[in-house]
């Protein structure tokens, strides 16, 4: 069964999900036509190879840590951490540890 989206003025729990970290899966929180935002889960040595988006992008790293792959150039992302990537930049992600991440993409209206 899918997960519902939140609706408008309804509370979502980002808290660290700790222990069902290891388990848990990426959901959509939110897809509107020009804004969707999703918990996105990657799990330790997983790889989401070079791939650019159309918009603008929000990572907010949970939990966990995660190395994200710009170009030539990595940066690490870690609990706390929060990185904007404009449209169209080529970007990967690979878990170092079980990750959780609140992704947001703006869409040009």
């Amino acid at each position: 069964m899918a997960q519902p989206h939140a609706k408008s003025g309804e509370i979502v729990d980002l808290r660290p999900l700790g222990p069902k970290l290891h388990d848990a899966r990426t959901i959509a929180l939110i897809k509107e036509k020009h804004f969707e935002a999703a918990r996105l889960i990657v799990h330790a040595g997983m790889d989401i190879p070079p791939h650019k988006v159309a918009g603008d992008i929000t990572l907010h790293c949970l939990e966990g840590e995660i190395v994200l792959g710009l170009g030539a150039s990595e940066v690490v992302l870690k609990e706390g951490d929060w990185l904007y990537l404009k449209g169209g930049e080529l970007h990967s992600l690979k878990g170092v540890v079980d990750s959780s991440l609140l992704l947001t993409i703006l869409f040009e209206r």
